[in-house]
C-alpha cells in the first residue's frame, strides 16, 4: 500500500506531556495564588444605621467585614496558599527530575499528592461557597441577615476570589484525569 505500515502505533512524545504538565502546574499555581491574595486584601469597612425602637434615635455603627472573620473563610485562604505552594515545588520538581529517574515512581507520587490538593480545594471552595451564599440570601429560618446587602465589595472580591480557586482546582483535576489516563494507555 504505497509504501505506508498500518502497524505503527502514534505515540505521545514525552516531552509534550512534560511541557502540558508543567502548562497546567503554572495556571494551577497563578490561579491559587491570586485566589489567596484576592482574598487576604479583601476588608471593607461600612457604617451601617440600627433602629432598635421607633421611639430611640437611629444608632451608626461602624462594622468590618474580613475573611478572618469566618472560619471556612480563613480555610479557603490557606487552602489556596497550600494548593499555590505545593504547585510551585512541583512544578520545580516535575521539571528538574531527570530522565534516568523512574518516571513511574514521580508520576506515581505527584499524582496523588495532585490528587490530595485538588480534594483540599474543592472543600475549601464548597465550605466558602456556602457560608457566601448564606451571606448573600441571609437564612430567614434561624433569623441570620443577609450582610452582602452591605458589604458588595467584599462579597465581590470573594466571588471573584472562588472563581478563580475553582479554576485553579479544574487545573489540579485535568492533572490527575491525564496521569489517570497515561496510566491507562501504558503498554504492558
Amino acid at each position: 500500500m504505497d509504501g505506508v505500515r498500518s502497524d505503527v502505533k502514534v505515540v505521545e512524545s514525552p516531552r509534550r506531556v512534560r511541557v502540558f504538565d508543567a502548562f497546567l502546574r503554572l495556571f494551577a499555581l497563578a490561579f491559587t495564588l491570586v485566589a489567596a491574595v484576592v482574598v487576604g486584601v479583601s476588608k471593607e469597612t461600612e457604617i451601617v444605621p440600627i433602629t432598635i425602637t421607633p421611639s430611640l434615635p437611629t444608632l451608626h455603627l461602624q462594622f468590618t467585614a474580613k475573611w478572618q472573620y469566618m472560619s471556612a473563610f480563613v480555610y479557603f485562604l490557606v487552602s489556596n496558599a497550600i494548593a499555590c505552594s505545593y504547585a510551585a515545588a512541583s512544578l520545580l520538581y516535575s521539571l528538574a527530575v531527570s530522565s534516568s529517574f523512574n518516571q513511574d515512581a514521580v508520576v506515581l507520587v505527584l499524582s496523588i499528592l495532585d490528587l490530595v490538593i485538588m480534594a483540599l480545594l474543592f472543600s475549601a471552595n464548597g465550605a466558602a461557597a456556602a457560608i457566601g451564599i448564606i451571606g448573600r440570601d441571609g437564612n430567614s429560618h434561624v433569623q441570620w441577615r443577609k450582610v452582602c446587602d452591605m458589604f458588595g465589595a467584599f462579597c465581590h472580591h470573594f466571588t471573584a476570589a472562588l472563581v478563580l480557586s475553582l479554576i485553579g482546582s479544574s487545573a489540579f483535576l485535568l492533572l490527575v484525569a491525564f496521569a489517570v489516563l497515561g496510566l491507562h494507555k501504558k503498554p504492558k
